[in-house]
């Protein structure tokens, strides 16, 4: 069963005490805007549906999810139903994940199962209702929700790691970028005029960026209009633009292997909470090979998959995801030969993670050096074109 889609409502509401207010919210339809508002004691008036399209269910973030199964395993392992310790988990979340987790408490308590709720609310990937849908038949959802906590965790861990190694570069560039451009706008035009008068003859670099600033400080209202106009079409192409980034990354000599064990770690972390969980190796890695961004491990994960439903056995298998480093496939024969593959899975995650955040580190401290002489090039060629005029000026002829 599909999860209904959401769509923004601008609403006007009242207070038990009579204080009206305004807002915009989300829902499926009035009567669930008017169910959520009623919530926070307020009574629907009037709403308008606003024309800006439908929403696909939102989920749960990293952090409200590793909130959330943190809570079903305190609970479940002390005896609390799970409608009280919805009811709990609820109270932790963030606003935005809070009335997800209401829905879910709502399904359960109208007795639907924990993994048919995850369906019908929408939002939860494939990966975690295939491990609650299997701990629910094992009767272990407390245990379930343990290596969904640890695997959000490790999401969550390496998520901070990569982003702090793109948001570095990408916020210094922005930086030295409108430092250039205040320069160029404000600086450079009242400069060009004073170095004319002493130096009429400018070298050609020198007239070009005096030129550009000129226009640029001439053009102001029409750059700004510009500027809006590009982070507006970033942010609605955004998806398409990140995955152009990140597929310009993948072709860097330093940043390629960091993601590339960035996927292997939450691959291998999404295999041991589902092997765990009694999940079928091959289902597994069905379901797990979606968090593989990178096309070539991510079809011979596929192609790994196909050949076990079709009676192969790993061992023999595995030697052809040559994406793997060696040692992992070879540990991961071992491991099948003595059945123990969620360990294995398990300390996989865990070695894959300490890599990448050694990797992270060597990366960051290239970066600091690089980034230095990238805001350099930047800002030297402006630094040339003001100097050189003035300096051929005094040292030439009175």
């Amino acid at each position: 069963m599909e999860a209904p889609h959401e769509f923004s409502y601008f609403f006007q509401a009242m207070s038990n005490s009579g204080k009206k207010s305004m807002g915009v919210r989300t829902a499926t339809n009035e009567r669930d805007l008017a169910a959520r508002l009623q919530k926070e004691k307020l009574l629907l008036i009037r709403a308008t549906k606003l024309p800006i399209g439908a929403t696909p269910p939102q989920g749960l973030s990293l952090k409200d999810e590793a909130l959330l199964n943190e809570q079903i395993r305190v609970m479940l392992s002390r005896g609390v139903p799970l409608v009280e310790a919805l009811e709990v988990a609820a109270s932790v979340v963030s606003n935005k994940g809070k009335p997800v987790v209401e829905r879910l408490r709502e399904e359960v308590a109208a007795g639907a199962s924990f993994s048919k709720a995850c369906e019908r609310v929408g939002g939860f990937d494939n990966v975690t209702r295939a491990v609650y849908a299997s701990a629910e038949r094992t009767g272990d959802l407390a245990g379930a929700s343990a290596r969904l906590e640890t695997a959000a965790n490790r999401r969550l861990a390496l998520k901070g790691k990569t982003l702090t190694v793109m948001i570095y570069p990408a916020i210094v560039l922005v930086v030295a970028m409108l430092l250039l451009t205040g320069l160029l706008v404000f600086l450079v035009p009242a400069l060009a005029e004073q170095i004319r008068q002493i130096n009429p003859s400018l070298p050609w670099y020198s007239e070009v960026v005096f030129s550009l600033g000129e226009f640029l400080s001439a053009n102001k209202l029409w750059m700004l209009i510009l500027v809006f106009i590009l982070i507006a079409m970033g942010v609605v192409l955004r998806q398409a633009l990140l995955g152009v980034f990140t597929a310009l990354l993948r072709k860097v000599p330093g940043v390629s292997p960091l993601l590339l064990r960035v996927e292997m770690s939450r691959f291998f972390s999404v295999m041991a909470a589902m092997t765990k969980s009694g999940v079928p190796l091959a289902e597994a890695l069905g379901t797990s090979s979606g968090v593989i961004s990178s096309p070539a491990l991510r079809a011979q994960l596929e192609r790994l998959q196909t050949r076990l439903v079709e009676g192969g056995v790993l061992r023999s298998l595995i030697e052809e995801v040559d994406e793997l480093p060696l040692a992992t496939r070879r540990l991961l024969m071992a491991a099948d030969r003595s059945g123990d593959m969620d360990s294995a899975f398990d300390s996989l995650a865990t070695a894959t993670s300490d890599e990448v955040e050694q990797r992270s580190g060597r990366l960051l401290a290239v970066l600091e050096p690089t980034m230095i002489v990238a805001v350099f090039g930047l800002i030297a060629p402006l630094i040339v074109a003001v100097a050189v005029p003035m300096l051929t000026a005094r040292t030439g002829p009175s």
